[in-house]
């Protein structure tokens, strides 16, 4: 975020939450484990059901979580030396030793963006399959050495990879790995209210449309529950976009009531 360089994950949020609330926001402690009911009428469960919530509109901000490959020394480095985006995290790591660990088809293409920013760039394939004729030739063209043995586990200091082990005991010195994660948006409460999600190569997630309306009526989305490759201020912006959506909505649905009644008045 622009003017945050370096600030931590939760400082962001609890700052975000303090500027909220000034603005009336009301936060409720516990997880929504489960939500029924139809527009005008929602109930979203809170703690298995201890606590009901009653809404005429739900926005869904509910966002993913990463899947990680299961290879020891990932979870203690991601985010520090374990990476996934050259956008995000790239320009600290340029001109430095960058293995590429994936499983997926995705290997190829992270490894020519990483290139971009080192001339020191090793592939891993791991568990993904093998690259075509013409991925062979692109990698030796950019000059990026390939390793086909299983990858057994990341050498670490701490959360800063060293090396990574293959199959066998052989190392290779490495000063940051990039993995392929599993977006998995978290959709259960869509599922309970009867939404079918939309699967892509990178995960599943629930469809909306550019301003947040699902196919649900009076069920909205925002953020990674619904675009798994949105980054933090991309996510942030559709909050916006989806609270302006839902304010007209309810506001008209008010308006049509107000003319009714109205009419009914004579």
């Amino acid at each position: 975020v622009l003017g945050q360089e370096g600030i931590a994950p939760l400082e962001l949020l609890a700052r975000g939450r303090a500027e909220a609330e000034a603005y009336g926001v009301r936060f409720v402690s516990g997880r929504a484990t489960g939500a029924r009911g139809t527009i005008d009428d929602f109930h979203i469960e809170v703690d298995g059901g201890t606590h009901l919530v009653r809404a005429r509109r739900l926005i869904l901000a509910t966002g993913l979580v990463d899947g990680l490959p299961v290879v020891p020394g990932i979870n203690e480095g991601w985010g520090r030396s374990v990476l996934h985006c050259p956008f995000c995290h790239g320009w600290e790591v340029r001109d430095q030793r960058i293995a590429i660990l994936t499983s997926t088809e995705v290997a190829v293409h992270q490894a020519v963006l990483f290139r971009q920013l080192s001339d020191q760039v090793t592939l891993f394939l791991h568990e993904a399959p093998d690259p075509t004729e013409e991925q062979w030739e692109q990698l030796a063209a950019l000059n990026v050495s390939v390793v086909r043995p299983r990858v057994e586990r990341l050498v670490m200091e701490g959360t800063q990879v060293r090396a990574v082990e293959i199959e066998g005991g052989q190392t290779f010195d490495a000063d940051a790995v990039v993995v392929a994660p599993e977006f998995r948006a978290r959709t259960e409460l869509y599922e309970a209210l009867g939404g079918e999600l939309t699967s892509t190569p990178f995960g599943s997630h629930l469809p909306a449309d550019p301003r947040g309306m699902t196919a649900i009526p009076g069920v909205w989305a925002a953020g990674n529950a619904s675009d798994l490759m949105a980054s933090l201020l991309p996510a942030m912006a559709a909050g916006m976009t989806t609270g302006g959506a839902v304010h007209g909505d309810l506001a008209f649905a008010d308006l049509g009531q107000a003319v009714e009644e109205r009419r009914r008045a004579g």
